[in-house]
């Protein structure tokens, strides 16, 4: 029957999306059949528009079904849908498949986003969403998460490291590979700027290096105008990419040899124990870097830094320890010493600052953890849980950039082990010793974090962007969380009867070489623990990355303000050095362009903004509309750091929602 002939006599349209996966697309015979409200159903219909390729990847068919097939038929409530196995390519993913009544106008959707096998009588609901104990087709449940198990499967890749996926499933790919590959990437960059002749040799002076960047591709990073001033250290403390290390000092440790005389030139006529009452001390303590391994020929210190709020409500650093204990040839620098020897501490400084921010705040805390968060969702989460909704989103492409980045990167001889002083080892020394002590109620929890540095008064460190604006986005995911969990968990028998989310829980909180990766007491009884893990999932795969992220470029990309890589050895002494050692410390004009190319590329973003989600999982309408009221929180954020950056200098431009992606994909 024709195509015109055909759409006279239809009275339903069924609408189906082939999903952007490769392969997905399928040549097999689709039949479809279906079920009302009432108990009624349709003869089986086979989907094929005639003289047509249906079902090709990422495609939209739409198909008009014969009035000969149908019965009298009510709500749409149900399909029944299957696939043989002709053709050359029978495989086949489908994301949704929509049926709309041309009478009522009514549509009803049926989100899928799953590989069909050969044979099997899929039955889906209209917009399938359950808790496992109310699904009628739990075989099918039983059987999608059996298979999904044999392709998540854990692997500790290095002792004491989280668990990762031990082979990236085909589903995780890119949708197209020119997404993320770093070696086309350089290339592209290279030549379209003219720093293809860095190929060899030392920095002549600081002024030359400034003169490299251009302003096509590579341009002069923010910190290159300001990298040896006092002020600028202080904001990369508390507003910039290493920001949740900095605590409150409430009292002077024995390790760090200041004095009330070596420290009274800088204390604007302050004492240190005014200061401390006054709650205008800081301290950052780097003790975690003691013993962690460097690259042969490389020094990786373990420094202290305090730091006080002055007059001007600045913050400033005051005293710098580049070792954990006090000896005569790991001396106190300060902001008195000759001014190259304390930029030269500063550097050293910044140099641990850099190991701990790539290693913990940045690989370690966002993107492993967060993988083995994935591996554990798929693993016990079916695809009809409304708690595998809300966060697939936040799973894209994290798998994908673990795989490739570790691969280029994260590897031996790759980029860490040339442009950084702990190179691999040492990097993996310490992501084991510092998950160790990660824990979700703390490290996973803003206001906890906050208050366990001293830092949850707003009043105390005026500066602390970081905070301030994180913590409305903070609180806006919070929200979200607790009234989407409120929709599907309104008893505590819920709870404890979700045999899947227990399973998911109880798998996350086992020992790091076997579980996820997010230590809690293996199961969950109430609303309020669920809302706790969910929303520091959420917060760590837009948040939490993007501020730790996207401001690589500026903070790296000049050396001196932020080196990745320090040769020679720190100052064992305060005296006084020419600039020569200076440019002798910083890495080489190879190594140089290796780390403004790389962090050039991790500095772009990946996905769409925060709420705007690339695959829509949730097609409840209760739940769409607080995604939409979520959305609507996020416009109101980004209108008020928009506000607030217009009285800030710099700005502090990293939380904006319209910057911060849903997931962990760059």
């Amino acid at each position: 029957m024709g195509a015109c002939i055909s759409r006279r006599l239809s009275d339903y349209l069924v609408y189906v999306r082939t999903g952007d996966r490769r392969h997905a697309g399928t040549d097999a015979n689709v039949l479809i059949i279906l079920h009302d409200d009432v108990g009624n159903s349709t003869d089986k219909i086979r989907l094929d528009n005639f003289l047509r390729n249906d079902f090709e990847r990422g495609k939209l068919d739409v198909f008009h079904i014969p009035r000969s097939k149908l019965r009298p038929l009510g709500k749409v409530v149900k399909i029944e849908f299957w696939r043989d196995d002709c053709g050359i390519d029978s495989s086949w993913y489908v994301e949704r498949i929509l049926v709309e009544n041309r009478i009522t106008n009514d549509m009803f959707v049926f989100p899928i986003f799953r590989w069909i096998k050969s044979g099997h009588h899929y039955m889906i609901k209209h917009l399938d969403t359950s808790l496992p104990q109310d699904d009628e087709y739990s075989d099918q449940r039983k059987m999608e998460l059996d298979d999904k198990r044999k392709l998540y499967v854990y692997a500790q890749k290095a002792p004491g490291m989280p668990v990762q996926i031990s082979k990236m499933p085909p589903d995780e790919q890119f949708s197209f590979e020119y997404k993320w590959d770093i070696v086309t990437t350089k290339a592209q960059l290279l030549a379209t700027s003219r720093l293809v002749k860095l190929t060899a040799g030392q920095w002549e002076s600081l002024a030359h290096l400034k003169n490299i960047y251009t302003q096509n591709v590579f341009h002069l990073p923010k910190g290159a105008d300001r990298w040896s001033n006092d002020l600028n250290f202080g904001l990369q403390r508390i507003a910039s990419l290493n920001h949740s290390l900095i605590k409150l000092c409430t009292a002077i440790p024995d390790k760090l040899a200041v004095t009330e005389e070596m420290l009274k030139p800088l204390l604007e006529g302050n004492t240190i124990a005014s200061l401390i009452k006054q709650k205008r001390l800081f301290i950052c303590d780097f003790e975690i870097l003691h013993g962690i391994a460097s690259r042969p020929g490389f020094t990786l210190c373990s420094p202290i830094g305090l730091f006080m709020v002055n007059n001007n409500k600045q913050l400033l650093p005051i005293a710098l320890q580049l070792y954990q204990e006090p000896a005569p040839d790991n001396p106190v620098f300060l902001p008195t010493d000759h001014p190259n020897t304390w930029v030269l501490a500063k550097m050293w400084y910044n140099n641990a600052d850099a190991a701990y921010h790539q290693s913990l705040t940045h690989l370690g805390f966002t993107h492993l953890l967060m993988e083995g968060v994935t591996v554990a969702t798929h693993r016990n989460l079916s695809q009809s849980h409304p708690v595998f909704k809300f966060l697939a989103p936040h799973f894209l492409y994290l798998i994908a950039i673990n795989t490739r980045g570790l691969e280029l990167l994260v590897s031996e001889g790759g980029w860490v082990d040339k442009s950084m002083n702990s190179g691999i080892k040492g990097m993996f020394q310490l992501i084991a010793k510092g998950i160790d002590r990660w824990r979700l109620d703390i490290d996973g929890t803003l206001p906890a974090d906050l208050k366990r540095r001293g830092l949850d008064d707003k009043t105390v460190l005026p500066g602390y962007h970081f905070r301030d604006d994180a913590l409305l986005l903070y609180n806006a995911i919070q929200q979200y969380t607790s009234k989407y969990v409120d929709l599907y968990y309104d008893t505590e028998d819920k709870i404890t009867g979700d045999w899947e989310l227990q399973s998911w829980v109880k798998e996350l909180a086992l020992d790091r070489e076997k579980g996820g990766g997010i230590p809690n007491d293996g199961s969950c009884k109430t609303k309020e623990e669920i809302v706790q893990v969910l929303q520091c999932i959420v917060y760590t795969c837009s948040v939490s990355h993007a501020s730790t992220n996207f401001p690589q470029y500026e903070e790296y990309a000049f050396p001196p303000n932020y080196p990745g890589l320090m040769r020679g050895a720190p100052p064992k002494s305060k005296d006084a050095v020419e600039e020569r050692l200076i440019l002798e410390s910083l890495p080489d004009k190879p190594t140089t362009l290796d780390i403004m190319v790389v962090t050039k590329i991790l500095s772009g973003k990946g996905t769409k903004s925060l709420g705007d989600f690339e695959v829509q999982y949730v097609f409840d309408p209760r739940a769409r509309d607080l995604v939409d009221e979520f959305r609507l929180d996020l416009r109101q954020i980004s209108k008020t750091i928009k506000e607030r950056n217009e009285d800030r200098n710099p700005p502090y431009i990293y939380l904006d929602p319209e910057i911060v992606p849903n997931s962990i994909s760059i």
